[in-house]
């Protein structure tokens, strides 16, 4: 079933217009117009002859703030500035000139107070316009008030950043995670791997990687949003690993944790509560949210390998496979069977 708006003329009203159309049009029409009010949308159609309006929803009344006087058979000298008309003006013209929908935002003093409308319109034949208009004021003035509060956001972040970087100077500590690096990574394995075969206790290597997340114009992340990025996960990081733990950056994108006395089980359930803070966190740049997806491999020691070289392999093919999956995932490395055996 179509409505072809364009094949038909509209009369004097719109409950003509409808009467028209015919069955089974005209239930359609009148159905559609029944469920754009509840819905925030206002129906108008105007004369291009005369520039009035022929039919407005009831709910435009109250946007023009003409309750009793209403809409129909008003023109928009009288219900807007001389600037706004103008604006008007031309979005008709580009709707007759296209023969197509076309949608166009408006900002309209009404009452002493800015409305930002959305307006849709459409030819009906030569001589009218349907439009659909949808009030966005309060849409937008979320949005913006999102704006404002990601830009603060913003702002502590750096600060507390740089405070951290004047703190840490001279500790041996990666500039920008905070974290330790690849030296104190492989002493701390080594020691884990020591005391774990003499107390016959198991451990675990998380590795986590950086998801590769391209910006919105679809190009690779720009070195300021990557280095946001790493900022943030060393947060995270270091606010959810114990002082028994080792977190270290080994790599450009590359993370790990020695959880020391800590079962795969229990490191697959930390690790992945872990991941869905990082995916949930707000990490800014220039009031836009980068968002945080990792790729983390878990491997055990001594269930998963009982070799240095042998963990960490497994672990990286761990995170190999979490990326293959799509990213934002904890992977546990494979137990090879008869381990120890």
């Amino acid at each position: 079933m179509e409505f072809s708006a364009a094949a038909s003329p509209v009369p004097a009203s719109f409950d003509a217009w409808l009467a028209t159309l015919g069955a089974p049009q005209a239930p359609v029409a009148a159905g559609l117009l029944s469920l754009m009010e509840p819905a925030g949308a206002c129906l108008t159609i105007k004369s291009m002859a005369t520039g009035r309006y022929v039919f407005a929803s009831a709910a435009l009344s109250e946007l023009f703030n003409r309750p009793e006087q209403g809409v129909v058979g008003a023109t928009d000298n009288e219900l807007m500035r001389a600037d706004e008309v103008q604006a008007m003006r031309r979005a008709e013209q580009a709707t007759l000139a296209q023969r197509g929908v076309v949608s166009s935002e408006h900002r309209l003093e009404l009452g002493g107070r800015r409305r930002e409308v959305m307006v849709t319109r459409i030819p009906l034949g030569a001589e009218h316009i349907m439009a659909l208009w949808s009030d966005k004021t309060e849409e937008r003035h979320r949005e913006s008030h999102l704006q404002r509060a990601l830009q603060q956001l913003e702002q502590q972040q750096k600060a507390l950043e740089q405070m951290r970087r004047e703190l840490q100077q001279g500790s041996g500590r990666d500039e920008v995670s905070g974290l330790y690096m690849r030296a104190q990574f492989d002493d701390q394995l080594l020691r884990e791997i020591d005391l774990s075969t003499r107390e016959h206790r198991e451990f675990t290597l998380v590795l986590i990687a950086l998801d590769a997340q391209p910006a919105d114009d679809g190009e690779p992340l720009s070195a300021e949003a990557r280095q946001r990025l790493l900022e943030g996960l060393g947060r995270m990081l270091r606010a959810n690993t114990r002082a028994m733990d080792a977190a270290c950056r080994i790599g450009e994108d590359v993370f790990a944790v020695l959880l020391s006395g800590v079962g795969l089980a229990t490191a697959h359930a930390r690790m992945e509560q872990l991941r869905r803070q990082c995916h949930a966190q707000i990490v800014v740049l220039h009031g836009q949210d980068l968002g945080l997806s990792l790729s983390m491999g878990v491997a055990s020691f001594p269930h998963t390998a009982s070799r240095q070289e042998e963990l960490l392999h497994a672990a990286e093919m761990a995170v190999k496979e979490a990326q293959r999956r799509g990213g934002n995932q904890v992977v546990l490395a494979s137990i090879p069977f008869g381990l120890g055996g």
